[in-house]
């Protein structure tokens, strides 16, 4: 852990917090806009274009309509709990990113002060991230169980569901990497991965693992249950409007920076150059990594986008089969797999590469033929009933395939 944590001067931890807090709220302006255009060519429209260049103040247009909106509360809502929930749900959102590493040491202009660009970094740093992430989904459970309604109550729920059923799995993909790096401090597995190839590849299991438990953490399609339009109209904040929705929609699309960020800063070597760009000197120092580190948080962006613009929702049963039955077995197996590994290379038994890689390609197998939909049995073959197209007076014809019965003359 870096030494300079901890004796830095008081301006520079809010500089550094404050300008984590506007790199996020304009990411995410700029994540709305290229959601609405990724999914626009997909459909062959056009998408935003009016306000700004190329469309790009959408985005802060309607979050300024929002803002000045009607503030609507249901006659039977909790007052206390209904104002409080947005405000739950947003702050761990911004909170998760006290210890993302945004980049190596450097000199801030104008003066002599050297810092690292990170907020701060703790030993379990990976497990305050899922702590604070954690307290966001009471924000969703508690807005649906004060709104007074029925919808927003079951949105509510299934949002506790998806929690407690894709966290596990979560959790168990970062047990590997911890193994891998010898450490939970997010600094330090940056650094493992300087030494050696980037985790996504010798742990492709729990890279694999990890974005299918991320999409639906983040109530995003096609895990998007706890706001499911076609059934529950929209879920936890069906009763919410005006700067509250807004509170909701922004922790929505801070939390898909953050799990993105996250994925880029355990699985493919966080603010580190990617190749062939890392061949030149200067790439990894400097402020050009902050530069490096989101554009991978941006390719994990347009995953969700392309997620969104081309799979359909989930059923509830499928959902949770998916969760318990596939994605939780499949990552304590390789979790065993790699203890088991490691266990052996400490003791100078065998390559680690070459098992880990041979254990992951069998456990994606094992997840690609999860995903494989059941033969259904073909019915047996029955004779079709006689049917009396004439019961009760009413002429109705009969069905293909069924014979028709007249009434006696």
């Amino acid at each position: 852990m870096n030494g300079l944590f901890g004796t830095e001067s008081w301006w520079v931890v809010i500089a550094k917090a404050v300008l984590i807090f506007l790199i996020l709220v304009i990411y995410t302006l700029f994540n709305i806009w290229f959601e609405r255009r990724v999914v626009a060519k997909m459909q062959h429209r056009i998408g935003p274009n009016v306000h700004g260049p190329f469309g790009l103040l959408q985005s802060l247009a309607d979050g300024v309509k929002l803002a000045l909106k009607e503030d609507i509360v249901p006659t039977a809502a909790d007052k206390v709990v209904y104002v409080l929930a947005p405000i739950l749900a947003t702050i761990p959102a911004f909170m998760a990113w006290a210890v993302i590493p945004f980049g190596p040491e450097v000199r801030i202009p104008f003066t002599d002060t050297v810092t690292p660009l990170q907020l701060t970094d703790l030993p379990v740093g990976v497990l305050y991230i899922l702590a604070v992430t954690s307290i966001g989904i009471y924000g969703i459970v508690l807005a649906g169980w004060s709104s007074g309604s029925t919808y927003a109550l079951l949105g509510g729920m299934r949002s506790s569901a998806q929690m407690i059923s894709y966290e596990v799995a979560m959790g168990l993909a970062f047990v590997s990497v911890f193994m891998y790096a010898g450490s939970m401090s997010t600094a330090d597995i940056v650094a493992a991965q300087a030494e050696d190839m980037w985790f996504a590849l010798p742990l492709l299991p729990s890279f694999v693992i990890y974005l299918i438990a991320m999409v639906g953490e983040t109530n995003r399609a096609p895990f998007d249950l706890p706001e499911a339009e076609g059934e529950l109209v929209g879920g936890f904040h069906t009763e919410y409007s005006s700067l509250k929705f807004a509170l909701f929609f922004l922790a929505e699309y801070v939390n898909m920076v953050t799990v993105s960020a996250l994925a880029t800063t355990l699985f493919l070597g966080g603010w580190r150059a990617p190749w062939p760009i890392s061949l030149w000197d200067g790439a990894n120092s400097g402020y050009w990594p902050v530069l490096w580190f989101l554009g991978k948080t941006l390719i994990f962006i347009f995953v969700f986008v392309w997620l969104r613009g081309t799979l359909p929702r989930m059923r509830y049963d499928q959902f949770m089969k998916f969760g318990w039955k596939v994605l939780i077995p499949a990552a304590l197996l390789w979790t065993m797999a790699v203890a088991v590994v490691r266990r052996i290379r400490l003791d100078g038994g065998m390559d680690q590469q070459t098992v880990l890689i041979v254990g992951g390609i069998a456990v994606t197998l094992l997840l690609v033929i999860a995903f494989i939909p059941e033969r259904k049995q073909p019915a047996d073959d029955e004779e079709p009933a006689e049917t009396d197209a004439f019961a009760g007076g009413y002429p109705v014809p009969p069905m293909p395939g069924h014979q028709e019965t007249r009434p006696d003359a």
